[in-house]
């Protein structure tokens, strides 16, 4: 029996081994990609260790004195641990169920645009956004909504007075989720609008001949096909909600908004770079990485059941 089950292993091996060179150029595509990943994903987790040292520069990460789980303690029992958790948690939750719809109704909308050359200059129109610069967009945001802009001078037709969007709290997770929707959505439906182009004309046309009507069409024929994008997107969106870029969220910051903008990945740049402390923004960092490993891991097994056991993994 051993000699069997040794048999079926080495033969299972040398298949893999023999589909290895037989596709070689594939692998040598993959390789450039597999060499950025390592060194720009995996190699620099070493620097991680300094998380639990009382890093200096001068002595190197060896050199530091080993701390421990002193600076996540310390963040933890800080006093602006709570809101700046909150903020990162509501900006990016809001921005999840607000956000994660849109490209699929874009992809929807787009498949069913009938003209070739009119559907090509809608998506431009779509996709533009996604490459103007975080600082334009920001700047954009700024000149539109400061209280001499375009926006307030059509407030101060129906009140008396401007408003100021940029400087009060209430108004700066609308503002940075609107605009980030505005930016992304187009180039998000990409994907979809791909997957839809694999769904079978003749599926429409029979449901169309049996009297179905656009929606039901829509909902029996195409959700299904976006279905298994849809879930594993769902999964890597939610598994990286607490991971915002700090860049937005730091040109849209104010000191009169702040009790609303300052996250995490703002906190960590003014406590890293500006301020000089490593070892304790590090500590912040591996922390949030940590919350994101445990909400991939929560949402993908929730997604499995209830899509039927496909998930990410």
């Amino acid at each position: 029996m051993n000699l069997k089950n040794t048999t079926v292993i080495t033969k299972q091996k040398n298949s893999w081994i023999h589909y290895v060179f037989r596709n070689y150029i594939l692998y040598l595509f993959l390789l450039p990609a597999l060499i950025l990943t390592i060194i720009f994903k995996y190699v620099p987790m070493y620097g991680s260790i300094i998380a639990f040292k009382n890093f200096s520069p001068m002595k190197g990460i060896w050199g530091s004195d080993w701390v421990g789980f002193e600076h996540f303690s310390r963040f933890l029992t800080s006093p602006n641990f709570y809101d700046i958790f909150l903020n990162t948690f509501k900006l990016s939750a809001y921005g999840l169920i607000l956000g994660f719809p849109i490209p699929i109704v874009l992809a929807l909308m787009l498949n069913l645009l009938k003209g070739q050359k009119l559907k090509k200059n809608v998506q431009l129109i779509l996709y533009a956004p996604n490459f103007i610069s975080v600082v334009v967009i920001t700047g954009m945001l700024f000149v539109f909504l400061s209280p001499t802009g375009l926006v307030n001078s059509m407030v101060t037709l129906f009140t008396d007075k401007p408003i100021s969007f940029m400087s009060d709290p209430a108004y700066f997770r609308t503002i940075y989720i609107l605009s980030g929707i505005w930016q992304s959505a187009g180039w998000s439906s990409i994907i979809y609008v791909a997957a839809l182009s694999n769904v079978d004309p003749q599926l429409h046309d029979a449901a169309t001949v049996d009297g179905a009507s656009l929606l039901k069409r829509i909902w029996h024929i195409d959700l299904p096909a976006l279905k298994p994008v849809m879930a594993v997107l769902f999964i890597l969106s939610a598994g990286g909600i607490m991971s915002i870029g700090y860049e937005k969220a730091f040109l849209m910051q104010t000191p009169l908004n702040s009790p609303t903008s300052e996250i995490i990945a703002t906190y960590v740049y003014k406590v890293g770079l500006q301020s000089g402390d490593y070892a304790y923004s590090t500590a912040i960092g591996l922390f949030n990485s940590v919350i994101n490993v445990i909400l991939l891991v929560f949402v993908n097994a929730v997604v499995k059941k209830l899509n039927e056991g496909e998930g990410l993994y």
